[in-house]
């Protein structure tokens, strides 16, 4: 009772609705009449005033005419308000007929009398509703920032609504900007296309913008990029909506904007996933994902739970990384069945632990040491964890009986100029000869760098940018391979359920991007201009570094899927039982940490493996087929 008759509002509605019902029973007499209402018919009209009100009172109310927000009516309330109105007026005819006896009582006014309610009590409503959203205000409210959206489509419309709909946003949506030449000066929400983007300088002048929203989630980089180019003309702040594969409801509002990102411009199509294919596999099945504190490993465990699984076991070596993805997931979903666990994937005993205790259906090994020339020095360590750490995974997974094993690889595994690369190769081969002899279904995905991971050169360079320069580039001519960490992850859970067991998934990455265009796209987003306010330096080539990567090698043959985005590389298998004995023989290397012998056993487990730095007595040196080389 308490929030029914929150505040006085009940009874203001009970008035009003009482005040409309006789406003429209009136007029439907004044018109029957020529608007001279003539006894014995003003008798009539007081006589039946009181029941009309009281029939219709109780029918708007217990059909639910006296609850509801009228400041958010929209047109699915119109045919709830038409029953209402229809119930009301038939029963009071039959009261009428009946009961009064129809004595002077013009039978055009009892249906003038249903018409003009239905149209005030609905009336009222959207006119409440187009006040609050200021539709009659032609002027801005003091203190609202002018507000210009690119993208007259869905989300740009979606964006006005919320403007008016939400005053505390303190912005006004001044018009639209389109390329769309179908479009222009055409009105949307009641808010005006102004124009092309490419004459956003020009409206923004001509209009007093103050701010840009760049509505367009399905935008490509290829069409963001001369918008972007526009915004940064204007000199006015500028921000984008999230691409489609971040706005997993559907559902768009102000607050998502953000700073358009390097990542936006650098985005391709969005990823046409089998998301049935995605449910079967992962439904209601127990999951865990190892190195769930990463880049990778975070994202995958966010977009696993859109797919229902039974339980999520998150594990992890890193106590805050672990905390801090655990209470992302728990605040999105509350009642979801989360464990996480703090342990390294060296450790036997702990990896088998988790295992014994919940069984896990399906396992993404996402967890591993990543950085280049870190590991160049530290290549025991990296062949330890990279190496070992999968190996005790994956034996996990095929002695517990999991149905899935999905390894996360490198580009840098091709034909590996480094110690990150070859350890990650090595743990390709492994996994790969595993599956032959296994129940389990070992797949690879095999991808190239993520943009925005922890300790990429996005976050490195905009350390530099934000010191006043200069931004480093080791050579002009060296390009990567790029892929949002989203649309990396949808296209691992894509592979991971195509999977038959042994194969190998590269992921279509596009066209190579040249890191020093990278550095210029984000001296230009951070309002810089490149070789200006913002100087690029070169630094040369780092330890294991290659100009150009690869994502399969001359001897692997290349498969079609059913899948545009993803290609199989055809495995190269070895003797399991010679395997194990080499990956026996490194591990009691990397106990001794004897980083010369370790290289040598590496390469004797990647024959490809050629090239690589290690450390010497002297300092740094080369070894390229067992013969020392000093730096050039």
């Amino acid at each position: 009772m308490q929030k029914f008759f929150y505040g006085k509002r009940w009874l203001f509605i009970f008035l009003l609705q009482g005040a409309l019902i006789a406003a429209a029973f009136l007029f439907s007499f004044l018109l029957r009449f020529d608007f001279s209402l003539p006894n014995p018919y003003r008798e009539t009209f007081f006589e039946l005033l009181p029941s009309l009100i009281l029939i219709k009172i109780t029918v708007f109310w217990t059909m639910g005419l006296g609850q509801g927000w009228w400041r958010y009516v929209s047109l699915a309330d119109v045919f709830p308000i038409f029953r209402a109105n229809l119930v009301a007026s038939t029963c009071f005819v039959l009261f009428v007929v009946f009961a009064y006896g129809m004595r002077d009582v013009p039978r055009s006014a009892l249906i003038l009398d249903g018409i003009f309610c239905f149209l005030l009590i609905s009336g009222v409503r959207f006119l409440t509703r187009a006040f609050r959203e200021r539709y009659f205000s032609f002027r801005p409210s003091a203190g609202f920032r002018r507000l210009l959206i690119v993208g007259a489509g869905r989300a740009g419309q979606a964006i006005v609504r919320e403007t008016r709909q939400n005053s505390s946003l303190k912005l006004t949506a001044v018009g639209f900007a389109d390329d769309d030449v179908s479009k222009y000066r055409r009105r949307f929400q009641g808010v005006s296309v102004l124009g092309n983007c490419a004459d956003l300088a020009k409206i923004v002048e001509k209009h007093g913008i103050e701010e840009i929203i760049i509505a367009i989630p399905s935008a490509s980089g290829a069409i963001l990029r001369p918008i972007v180019e526009s915004c940064l003309k204007t000199g006015v702040p500028f921000k984008t909506l999230p691409g489609v594969g971040d706005l997993i409801d559907e559902k768009i509002y102000v607050h998502q904007a953000r700073k358009v990102a390097v990542e936006d411009l650098l985005g391709r199509d969005p990823v046409n996933l089998d998301f049935d294919k995605i449910r079967a596999f992962l439904q209601g099945k127990k999951i865990l994902v190892t190195g769930a504190g990463g880049s990778i490993g975070s994202e995958i465990s966010r977009q696993v739970v859109r797919f229902d699984p039974s339980l999520l076991v998150i594990l992890d070596n890193s106590e805050s990384s672990l905390f801090q993805i655990e209470q992302e997931l728990l605040e999105r979903n509350p009642a979801f069945e989360l464990v996480s666990v703090v342990g390294d994937i060296r450790n036997r005993a702990r990896i088998e632990g988790t295992f014994e205790e919940f069984t896990p259906d399906v396992v993404f090994h996402a967890a591993a040491y990543k950085h280049v020339p870190m590991l160049e020095s530290n290549p025991a360590e990296a062949a330890d964890n990279n190496i070992r750490g999968t190996k005790i995974v994956a034996d996990a997974a095929r002695k517990y009986g999991s149905e899935g094993f999905v390894m996360i690889s490198t580009d840098k595994a091709v034909n590996p100029a480094n110690i990150m690369g070859a350890t990650k190769r090595a743990a390709e081969i492994y996994v790969q000869n595993l599956a032959r002899e296994s129940r389990t279904r070992f797949v690879t995905v095999r991808f190239g760098n993520v943009l925005g991971s922890a300790g990429s050169v996005i976050p490195v360079f905009m350390g530099q940018i934000e010191k006043g320069g200069p931004v480093k580039v080791t050579h002009p001519e060296i390009e990567r391979f790029f892929m949002t960490i989203p649309e990396a992850v949808q296209l691992v859970l894509q592979a991971a359920s195509m999977g038959r067991g042994g194969e190998i998934f590269l992921l279509e990455m596009g066209a190579p991007v040249k890191i020093r265009h990278l550095a210029e796209e984000l001296i230009r987003l951070s309002g810089f201009r490149p070789y200006e306010d913002i100087d690029i330096v070169y630094t040369g080539l780092r330890p294991g570094e290659k100009l150009y990567e690869e994502l399969f090698s001359g001897d692997e043959g290349i498969v079609e899927t059913e899948h545009q985005k993803i290609l199989i590389a055809e495995s190269v298998f070895r003797d399991l039982t010679i395997l194990n004995r080499h990956l026996e023989e490194l591990y009691q290397l990397t106990r001794t940490y004897d980083a010369r012998e370790v290289v040598v056993k590496l390469q004797e487990i990647v024959p490809e493996f050629n090239y690589v730095h290690i450390l010497g007595e002297n300092g740094p040196v080369y070894l390229n087929a067992g013969v020392k080389v000093g730096i050039s």
